[in-house]
């Protein structure tokens, strides 16, 4: 073997080869792989730890290191005969993030955390192939199959355990991915650890975006019904409590469950224009109205809502400006860019919504002089009596109980932002201006998401298009369609007059009963009679042009048909 400074020469034999050639390939793939490091000093070190692989595998008899392996390993600086794991790799790889927002960060952290590194965590990087990653993503689905089955079961043991967890749905594990393919695509261009990103090759659900819907009254109706279900529900309880009956209790806890999951038709419901003006009504005097009447009216979203400043505010344009977000991590909040770069924007107000927080400046002033140098000058929109700024998780509490005490149908409160992209559709804004009133990247997305909600926008669609076809009125006798229109007015066809088109496909063809040339087709109205008069014997005596004159039918008439070519000669064309 090579020298290694510092350590004397190192010979190793190995034998058992069946020939010299098999021998002789083995001692040249060592070569290249002693080739790897440079010549001298500098590469002392990974020569001591190339021939340490090598004489392990030729003592337990197995493979020699993989030579692009080991080459990448060397030329990424990495220990020659070190194996990195997918769990090693993950950390290092978040650790160099230093560039992406906090919000990403933590979600990152929460992918690997509780995925990427129990299920992937201890494998070699350079091991890790689909199959891996698939049974990842099975265990995920029989965990998800575990939580269903625990909350549906009526052992109150099983309920506990699985109490707070949430099934993971397609959308979340397309992220689980995107964490994980990110990841390994570092690996690839930066560090060349690998070659193939394996991610990439595992095939999932799509993670479809809800469609919104809106709460028409039929979907009113049936959740009026689940609540009055739910409420009888409650009240069994409740007795089957008192009575300490088992069997009654998890049923019915099972039967509630129920009736929860099924209350909206949609993860994303979307009140009507009387619906969120009955909300609006109902909240008038409360402190957050003006905040939910911005976002019913123009969109923001909530971290948006929740960060405007006056100074963001230019009253005399008329419009208000995005600029930050205050941003929910866990409890802790903090302010922050928008979300994307379409999310800094600038919203025009309408004369309604500027009235209302010229009204909510003046209040609060009046409070900032009462509390005098108390007053904590956060220069938010909407605040607290202090001015301190709300957390944004607060200001969801408090719409959903303002929701509950409004008896309308529940919505979440970014639902409101929903409705105000609905609210503009409804007045014909064009969906561009709508997709820059919400801040979205593309208009794709908000096409998506809003262009099928408002029934009555599809009922003008429909009737629109009806109106593009010009009918007349049905004339004759009264039937089961009488008025109905029938006829169109810019085309009129008369029945059973030819098609006036050139290069008609379809001629209007002999009288109904008339035999085709084929003999096998007839026509579809009726069969004619065979020709009694031709036997199969005489077909040979006909001729073409001439008329057959056998007789037909009862009445014996004349056939008067013509003749057809067979292969065996010719035949009249009403025989068989």
């Amino acid at each position: 073997m090579p020298t290694v400074a510092g350590t004397p020469r190192k010979v190793m034999k190995r034998g058992g080869y069946a020939t010299q050639a098999e021998a002789e390939r083995l001692r040249q793939r060592i070569d290249q792989l002693l080739a790897i490091p440079e010549a001298g000093p500098t590469g002392d070190q990974a020569r001591r730890d190339l021939l340490t692989a090598i004489d392990k595998a030729l003592k337990n008899r197995t493979a020699l290191p993989d030579y692009d392996q080991m080459r990448r390993r060397h030329a990424s600086g990495q220990a020659i005969n070190a194996t990195m794991t997918v769990g090693q790799w993950l950390d290092e790889w978040l650790a160099s993030r230093r560039k992406i927002r906090k919000s990403t960060r933590r979600s990152y952290e929460a992918h690997v955390r509780l995925y990427l590194k129990p299920h992937l965590g201890h494998l070699p990087i350079d091991r890790l192939r689909v199959v891996h990653i698939a049974a990842m993503f099975d265990a995920i689905d029989a965990d998800n199959e575990y939580i269903r089955a625990a909350r549906a079961s009526g052992d109150a043991k099983q309920r506990a355990a699985v109490k707070g967890r949430r099934t993971v749905s397609p959308a979340t594990k397309q992220r689980i991915r995107a964490t994980l393919r990110a990841a390994l695509n570092r690996a690839i261009k930066q560090e060349q650890l690998i070659t193939v990103n394996h991610a990439a090759f595992v095939e999932l659900e799509s993670g479809k975006r809800p469609k919104a819907k809106m709460w028409t009254d039929e979907h009113v109706a049936v959740w009026r019904d689940n609540r009055a279900r739910r409420a009888a529900a409650e009240a069994e309880l409740a007795a089957a409590r008192e009575r300490r009956d088992a069997s009654a209790i998890a049923r019915l806890v099972v039967e509630i469950d129920d009736l929860d999951d099924t209350e909206r038709p949609s993860p994303v419901m979307v009140w009507t224009p009387e619906q969120t003006g009955s909300f609006l009504d109902f909240i008038g005097d409360d402190r957050l109205y003006p905040l939910y009447h911005l976002i019913a009216y123009r969109g923001p979203r909530r971290g948006e809502a929740c960060g405007v400043r006056w100074t963001d505010l230019n009253r005399a344009a008329g419009h208000l400006t995005i600029a930050e977000q205050l941003v929910q991590l866990g409890w802790a909040v903090e302010a922050g860019e928008p979300k994307s770069d379409a999310g800094g924007r600038v919203i025009a107000l309408d004369q309604l919504t500027l009235a209302v927080l010229d009204a909510w400046r003046k209040r609060q002033i009046a409070e900032r002089l009462t509390w005098g140098s108390a007053w904590i000058n956060s220069g938010r929109i909407f605040t607290h009596e202090d001015g301190s700024e709300w957390h944004p998780a607060e200001v969801t509490k408090h719409f959903n109980d303002l929701v509950a005490a409004a008896g309308l149908p529940p919505i979440r409160l970014h639902d409101l932002r929903h409705g105000a992209a609905t609210l503009a559709l409804e007045a014909e804004v064009d969906i561009k201006v709508v997709q820059e009133l919400l801040g979205h990247s593309t208009s794709v997305l908000t096409r998506d998401t809003y262009t099928s909600v408002s029934p009555r926008l599809a009922r003008e669609a429909a009737e629109r298009t009806a109106a593009m076809v010009p009918r007349t009125a049905r004339q004759g006798d009264a039937t089961g369609t009488d008025g109905l229109p029938s006829v169109s007015q810019s085309r009129k066809m008369t029945l059973g007059a030819p098609s006036q088109r050139k290069n008609a496909q379809v001629s209007t063809g002999a009288p109904p009963g008339t035999r085709t040339p084929n003999p096998r087709i007839r026509s579809g109205r009726h069969t004619p009679p065979r020709c009694r008069g031709v036997s199969r014997a005489r077909v040979a005596l006909a001729r073409p042009g001439r008329a057959c004159a056998g007789v037909r039918g009862s009445a014996g008439t004349q056939c008067g048909h013509g003749w057809s070519r067979l292969v065996s000669g010719w035949r009249c064309t009403a025989g068989r």
